[in-house]
């Protein structure tokens, strides 16, 4: 992982040995969830269960599942691997192959580890192949077949060297989305596409299509084999369940289960008792206790269910990976279930908030997990965390800011939150101001006589005009007055966030953020810089430094001075952005975030490609630095400790042995 040019590290005297070790790695400590997407278990120590994710992260449990934890991610480069095939050797278990994509991109791989997934290699043979589907063979454990966008692979040296089997240029047997190996010939395959399936009885130098029964162009997402009677396959699609009792010569659609609407991602049999299937579709969980005839809606259908595992000591034991809900777990074949993700947090944490007058109480707010997210609450420093959404509605929450008035508001994907202390009230009232000419009678006295006279003044009036219903991407608070950068412009509150004035700032409209000091303000709409200096009335358009196109992030310190972040770096300005100073001394770019610390009284900032979290002294410009041992871009400080948002793994928290950091 890069943590800064090399070129920077020698201008500034820093080696990475001089880095803080990996035990120093802040803590994660939630919220926990998010999305879980594979699961397999340890044949040789069935309460061992490694978890694949959508950032390219490894986790494991040691105890049935009662506790994860994060092992290592599978390439150091990539956040967007989906680890949707994991398979441990039957013929070596400490040794792990994952089948791997890339997110929005033709890309990912096959990777091995020899212990336990706590290191991990690529295999050069699929490097830079999208791996859907991955299969290790029961009768023959050397050989693994691997479905790609491109076609089938297979390997017979336990998936060292890969050679491709479909057809070369083939039509048809590409887009493999799912891989079944028959139990006693390795050479029976079946291959499931994005429009149908297929099957090999000689290992791939036939094929021939499985498709009688389906609906046509039906992307096949799961085949399971039955253990015991093979020529029993089962097969999932975008348009229903189906079941061959012929090896896949003949298939019919199960009836009772997910409409074309729905889409089937699993399918997993129990061990034992292979009359029991379980269906992990996009709108829920669905059973079926004997072999199909019928199925019961097992959880709510907001559920999407990405994988099953079933613990084969204890079958009524079941785990299921779900987008946003992390994991879950039943003790009784899923009649009930519980959230089962202690130390699985795959969260995005946008905002973060340390409660002004209590800073062991942390707000944190969440992107993507709808009902599961919004914002999280926890009282003691994040060692437990309590869902605060009620009022939110699903929106997505990209900003949190606690004013010193006891105000607690959040920026959100729809407009403007307030928080009750039961719940969030839409304040996103917005206010035209007009101008009008009023006239006032006015009497003096003069003498023993009073003498009336008339006079007109023009007055402003502020009167409704709305809601502001867009995204609000930053809050600032500063001297009793609030402010907003949104997608309609900029705006300005003055009385607790309940009323709003303001929109376009010459022509702008798209703001990312906003930070004040005072009645010193600034903001920002990508390429374009703002600053207002009588708490955001008027705005003056900034210059760039030269050579800069855009600006990512931009704080007030307590002084008035301006700081900007972008891919360039990092830059100051004295005169209220007149004229700008790049900190070439800072050894990091690509910034991610900044943000003034009242309490420490530095600027801190964050960087996309580094772990290194700075903060900056404002009156001497030296810096101190402190490794969290993930990316950052969200930092505030609490009880002489520092807490920080990751991109993709919720919260972590400085160690209280470690609070030092190293000054330069």
């Amino acid at each position: 992982m890069r943590l800064f040019p090399r070129t920077l590290l020698a201008l500034v005297g820093i080696t990475l040995l001089s880095l803080p070790c990996a035990a120093q790695n802040w803590q994660n400590v939630g919220p926990d969830g998010g999305d879980a997407r594979s699961f397999a278990g340890d044949p040789a120590h069935p309460q061992h269960i490694f978890l694949g994710t959508t950032t390219g992260w490894m986790y494991e449990s040691n105890d049935n599942g009662a506790h994860w934890l994060p092992l290592a991610k599978v390439t150091a480069n990539a956040d967007d691997m989906v680890l949707d095939n994991v398979v441990v050797d039957e013929a070596k278990t400490s040794r792990l192959v994952v089948g791997a994509w890339v997110l929005n991109h033709p890309d990912g791989g096959v990777f091995i580890s020899e212990d336990d997934g706590h290191h991990w290699r690529s295999v050069s043979d699929m490097r830079g192949q999208s791996v859907r589907a991955l299969a290790q063979s029961a009768s023959d454990p050397k050989v693994f077949v691997a479905g790609t966008l491109t076609g089938v692979y297979r390997s017979s040296d336990g998936g060292e060297h890969w050679a491709p089997i479909s057809p070369a240029g083939s039509m048809e047997i590409h887009e493999v989305e799912s891989i079944a190996i028959d139990p006693v010939h390795a050479d029976v395959i079946y291959a499931g596409t994005w429009h149908l399936p297929w099957k090999t009885d000689d290992g791939g130098k036939t094929w021939h299509s499985i498709k009688e029964g389906l609906i046509v162009d039906s992307d096949v997402f799961s085949i399971i084999i039955d253990p015991t009677m093979p020529s029993t396959v089962y097969a999932s699609a975008c348009s229903g369940i189906y079941k061959s009792l012929d090896g896949g010569g003949q298939f019919h659609k199960i009836q009772g289960i997910p409409s074309a609407a729905r889409r089937t991602r699993v399918l997993m049999q129990d061990p034992l008792n292979h009359d029991v299937v379980y269906a992990g579709t996009t709108e829920g969980l669905y059973k079926t206790v004997n072999a199909g005839t019928t199925w019961k809606l097992m959880t709510p259908s907001y559920l999407i269910i990405n994988d099953v595992h079933i613990d084969p000591k204890n079958t009524q034991h079941v785990f299921l990976a779900t987008d946003r809900s992390g994991v879950l777990e039943s003790d009784n074949g899923m009649q009930s279930y519980r959230d089962a993700s202690v130390g699985f947090t795959q969260r995005q944490v946008a905002a973060l908030a340390v409660d002004v007058h209590q800073p062991n109480n942390f707000y944190v707010g969440l992107l993507n997990d709808k009902r599961f997210g919004g914002v999280f609450f926890s009282p003691d420093s994040g060692a437990t965390w309590i869902q605060r959404s009620n009022g939110l509605d699903d929106r997505d929450v990209y900003a949190l800011v606690d004013s010193s008035s006891g105000n607690l508001l959040a920026g959100t994907s729809h407009g403007m939150l307030r928080w009750t202390g039961t719940s969030w009230d839409d304040v996103s009232n917005r206010m035209k101001e007009t101008s009008r000419r009023v006239t006032h009678a006015v009497r003096k006295k003069h003498g023993r006589t009073y003498i009336t006279t008339h006079v007109t003044t023009t007055e402003t009036v502020a009167t409704p005009d709305g809601k502001i219903d867009v995204s609000v991407r930053g809050l600032a608070y500063a001297d009793g007055q609030w402010y907003a950068a949104t997608a309609a412009g900029l705006y300005r509150s003055p009385d607790t966030g309940f009323a709003w004035l303001g929109g376009p700032v010459m022509g702008a409209t798209d703001f990312r953020n906003v930070s004040a000091q005072g009645s010193n303000v600034l903001a920002n709409a990508g390429y374009l810089v703002y600053g207002s200096v009588d708490g955001g009335k008027t705005w003056k358009a900034l210059p760039l430094p030269s050579g800069w196109r855009r600006v990512r992030t931009v704080v007030v310190d307590e002084s008035g001075r301006y700081w900007i972040g972008g891919r360039q770096g990092v830059a100051t300005s004295d005169d209220q952005g007149q004229t700008w100073k790049v900190m070439h001394q800072l050894p990091i770019v690509d910034i991610s975030g900044l943000t003034y610390d009242a309490q420490l009284k530095r600027v801190m900032i964050t960087s996309y490609e580094s772990n290194l979290i700075f903060g900056v002294d404002p009156a001497t410009m030296q810096y101190t630095w402190w490794n969290a041992g993930w990316h950052t871009h969200a930092v505030q400080s609490f009880d002489n400790r520092l807490v920080a948002a990751t991109l993709l793994h919720g919260v972590v928290v400085q160690p209280a042995q470690s609070a030092s950091a190293t000054a330069h």
